[in-house]
Order: C-alpha cells, then structure tokens, then sequence
C-alpha cells in the first residue's frame, strides 16, 4: 500500500540527525536553507543560565540514540502518512515539536505537504482550535499533533471545548515510550506511561499503537468513531521510536483498512410512531433545535418538519439548524404555552423548559416551569450516548415522554413520514389556520422593525 518515494530535497538522515530543532520557523523552512544555515551558522547556545542550557540541548538537540545507525531505509512515519492520505484530511494545524519530528519529517518531505498540509501553530490550544472552527465551517475533521505531556495540557482547554461542542477532531501525541532509548532530562520528563489519561475523561476513544499495523487500524478507527455521531474528538499516542525506525519486513504484509463511515443512528420505530401522534394532535406544537442539524440537508429537513406541522421553532443556536427569517422561527418564550414540545439535540433539556434563579433567598437557588403540568416532552438526542461519568457537561436530568437516544438529523427522515401518517383529515384544516396565524404575526412583528412601523400598525 505505500506510495512511490519521491526522490527527497535533502538527506531524510540527515534530517533527523543534524538539524537541530530550533524553533518553528527553522524546522518548517526551505530544506535547502536549513543545510545552508547548520553549514554556515556556529551551534546555538541557549541564553539560559547552566545547568538550564543542557536541558535545553537535550531538549533541541537530536540524541545520539537516533544516529544514522539506529535510521536506515524507509522510516515507520512515511507509512502512517499513506494512511493518513486516505482519510482526506486537508489541514494539520500543530506547533512544532521534537517527540513527532519523525512524522512531521515525512509529512513534508515524504508527503509534499499537501493532504495533509502542515500550519505551523504557536500554541496547541489554539492549533486545536483550529481545527474545531474548520469542522463547523466545513464539516470534515483536521488532526492536530501535540508534544507529549506538555503539549497535551497545552491544548487540554480546547480539546474540552470540542467535547463540549461535540466536534470531532483527531489528536496525535508524540511520546518517547521506550526509556532504554530516550534522552534524559526534558525529554523524560515530557513523557509518560500513559498521555492519553489526561484527556481520557473527554474524548470518545483513545489508543496507543505498538506497530505501524496498529497504527493503520487505530488511525482510521478513530477517525470512524468521531465522525459516527454524536461526533467528539479522539486521542492517539505515538511512539517516537515507531516512528523513526526502518519499516522491517518481517513477513506481514502492511495494509491500510478501507474506510466506511458508520451510518448515523435512528430513532427506534415504534418511539418515532408515538412522538408523531403527539405531534400530529397537537394544538400548540413547539420544536427546540440546538444541534439538530449536521448538514444543509439538515436544515431543510427541520423546515419541511416545521411547516408540515406548522409548528413553532425556537433555534438554541448551536448549530445553523433554521432560518431566522422563517415565519415559524420564534423566541424561547413560546414554550409557555406549548403542549407537546419536541427537542432534537439539546444540550439542555432541563433548563429549556425550567427557569432557573441562582442567588434566591438566603442565597438558595430556586427554579420555576416555564411549560404546562400536562405539556408532553419528546427528546431525540444522540448525547445520551456519549455520557460520561465526571465532566457535568450533561446538565440536570430531565424526564419526557418519549425518548429516542439517536441522532436528531437522522431520525427525521422517517418522523416526517410518520407524522404525514398521522394526521387526521379533521386536523388539516386546523393545522393550516396555524400556519396562516404565525404568517400573519410574522409580517406583523417585521413590520414593527421597520422604522416608524410601530406608528403605522397604531402602537
């Protein structure tokens, strides 16, 4: 399954054995100005004080464990970048470091830089934000590298933030594993038995291949699992040494593992059959989106649902799940008077139909109904199956009637259908008359906006 070598600018050794990694701009800059530079250049002497500048050395330097010795023929980082290859990744933004320098050696040199495309970062938190950003805009995942311990506290804040948000992004560690090989000092201490404990807590799956067969398999299984929703990042820890030794053949074949992404999971039938005759025999039907839609097509589905039912829309505002100037869009405020409300992807169930006062009487806090004793409640969420123990970012619990754990855009297909079913002929005409209502108090309410309209309608 490997890729043809391009024929390389500059000694793959000499790359990894004399070049020392002094800063991002040296490290991504031309490799025929890096030679230049190491030729014509005396050694960098840190400004640190002794015995800082040795742990600096260490630090930046290339131990001599990974002389040409220990590197000859094809690197273990030129097959992971294959694998890589096949997963259409566009973009990885990461601050360079020297516990990955074996793959970011064959991104550049080995992979032309293209598919992925190295951004060179000056902070992972902000590299992994990055890639967070992309997914909302593009809807494709970016993988990011971090630099062992350090660089995986480093970017720790915005991990959380892709979990929270439910954005999946794939996070390489580079960890120096084999304390017979690694350099003392920084180096050590940069390493650990185990990087990926420090965000097991929230991502969805994490792993630590052994070989550059289980890389393939991991790699593209991580990929899987946090692009199956509800999406999430997912971790790896990547071994130096696997890195940088010579591929070996030792009579298995490398193979990379075809990709499939898992069909999104749906509503149970019989759950999507009742919350449609709650629906379909409503008077006052609200909808509440918040990650409702992972797609354009998400959103014209949650219109056709709409205007089907001719129902209310409060949009939460997580994702773009529907127009603001459809005439059904409304404020939070309409649930008041709702009596059955579907929420499809809340982040909060609970405090979307309950009123929350922090600092009440002697400082208790107190929460109110916002909605009916009667309202019906029907929940289609995918987050009911990516809950963890310690991180609260579930919110408080909250009973309903009809509780589907799937994913919200998937579901519709087959909710729409079924409320189409359900709707009685006596209902139409009814159904209709809301719609003709919500039109009229639309035009109202943009009239009102215009200026001078309040004047003009007699307020």
């Amino acid at each position: 399954m490997a890729r043809k070598r391009p024929r390389a600018e500059v000694s793959r050794r000499k790359f990894l054995t004399g070049v020392a990694v002094a800063g991002a701009a040296t490290a991504m800059g031309p490799p025929a100005a890096r030679a230049a530079t190491t030729a014509s250049a005396p050694p960098r002497r840190p400004s640190a004080l002794p015995p800082s500048v040795h742990v600096a050395a260490a630090e930046s330097g290339t131990p001599k464990e990974l002389s040409a010795s220990r590197i000859g023929g094809a690197p273990g980082s030129d097959f992971m970048v294959d694998v890589i290859k096949t997963l259409d990744i566009k973009y990885l933004p990461a601050n360079p470091a020297s516990s990955f320098r074996g793959i970011h050696e064959s991104l550049i040199n080995y992979g032309g830089n293209k598919m992925p495309e190295f951004l060179t970062c000056a902070h992972e938190e902000s590299a992994v934000g990055m890639a967070h950003g992309y997914f909302k805009v593009a809807g494709k995942p970016l993988m990011t590298l971090c630099h062992g311990t350090v660089g995986l506290q480093h970017s720790a804040m915005a991990v959380y933030n892709a979990w929270c948000d439910r954005v999946p992004v794939i996070i390489v560690g580079g960890n120096d594993l084999d304390a017979a090989h690694r350099p003392p000092g920084v180096p050590t201490i940069h390493s650990a038995q185990d990087i990926n404990a420090l965000v097991r807590d929230f991502t969805k799956w994490d792993d630590t291949p052994v070989s550059l067969q289980h890389f393939a398999q991991s790699f593209v299984r991580a990929h899987k699992i946090a692009m199956t929703p509800p999406y999430g990042p997912v971790a790896m820890s990547l071994d130096a040494g696997l890195q940088q030794e010579p591929m070996r053949n030792n009579g298995e074949k490398l193979y990379i593992p075809r990709y499939v992404p898992t069909s999104p999971p749906q509503g149970d039938s019989g759950a999507v059959k009742e919350a449609a005759r709650l629906l379909a025999n409503a008077q006052n039907p609200v909808i509440v989106v918040d990650r409702a839609a992972r797609s354009e097509n998400g959103v014209r589905l949650l219109v056709e649902l709409a205007e089907l039912l001719q129902a209310q829309v409060i949009d939460q505002g997580s994702r773009m799940n529907f127009p603001k100037t459809h005439y059904l869009s409304r404020p939070p405020t309409v649930v008041n008077n709702a009596d059955v409300i579907i929420g499809l992807e809340l982040t909060d169930f609970w405090g979307t139909v309950n009123a929350w006062i922090d600092n009440g009487e002697r400082g208790i806090g107190i929460n109110t109904s916002r909605i009916k004793p009667e309202t019906k409640l029907i929940s289609i969420s995918s987050s009911e199956l990516l809950t963890k123990a310690n991180y609260q970012d579930f919110q408080r619990f909250q009973s309903v009637d009809v509780s589907m754990p799937a994913d919200g855009e998937a579901t519709q297909p087959a909710l729409i259908e079924a409320v189409r079913a359900a709707i009685p002929d006596d209902r139409k005409a009814a159904i209709e008359k809301r719609g003709e209502a919500a039109r009229k108090a639309y035009a109202e309410q943009r009239e009102r906006t215009k200026p001078g309209g309040g004047a003009r309608l007699g307020r």
